[in-house]
């Protein structure tokens, strides 16, 4: 990481973070999709198991009081219920935890869960796509996708109403590093879910 990346403007944070996870992304988007989420109900059901993990991982940061003074309606994006309903209209049961959440809501370090939560954001634009191939095996935003499913004002404005509150913040260039630090930690934690199991499960 560059000192110039630390040092940019803070209007420039979220167009930072995209470029500095770029290569992070990509590559979690390729093994995502070489898991063939999309083959069968069993396979989209590892996927969920991904997506549930991780949203417990970050669960507690949406009742965090300082984040909720920097960001816009962040009770209203958490995702974990959904996923856990998702999971039930499948008859798959909720994973078995591997650990402790990531965070518990109790000493939070703000810049790396702002980090964090620019991730989980940043795949709830990308969704479109997902949902539409969850259409194939018959799911939809009110049976099996419901995580997917759009902001009541659309993914753009959504996007775009987080990455702006995103970019407001000044903090030094210390601060901006654990941003990106925590941005880099959620992509890897959800590789490293991605990883174990699709791996683990049978190849039907």
């Amino acid at each position: 990481m560059t000192t110039e990346t630390l040092e940019q403007p803070s209007t420039q944070r979220a167009l930072a973070l995209k470029k500095l996870t770029h290569d992070t992304h990509s590559r979690l988007d390729k093994s995502i999709m070489a898991g063939r989420p999309f083959e069968s109900r069993a396979r989209y059901g590892l996927f969920l198991q991904v997506q549930y993990l991780f949203h417990r991982d970050i669960d507690a940061l949406y009742s965090n009081r300082e984040l909720d003074g920097i960001l816009p309606d962040l009770d209203g994006r958490r995702r974990l219920a959904l996923i856990a309903q998702d999971l039930a209209d499948l008859g798959i049961p909720l994973p078995e935890a591997d650990g402790p959440p990531r965070f518990d809501g109790q000493q939070v370090d703000i810049p790396t869960a702002l980090g964090w939560l620019y991730v989980a954001e940043g795949s709830n634009l990308g969704a479109a796509f997902l949902l539409k191939a969850a259409a194939g095996l018959g799911l939809s935003e009110t049976m099996g996708a419901r995580h997917l499913a759009a902001a009541p004002e659309g993914r753009g404005l959504h996007w775009r109403t987080f990455t702006a509150a995103l970019d407001g913040p000044e903090i030094d260039s210390p601060s901006e590093a654990r941003v990106a630090a925590g941005a880099e930690a959620a992509f890897a934690r959800v590789q490293a879910l991605v990883d174990r199991i699709f791996a683990e499960a049978p190849e039907a």
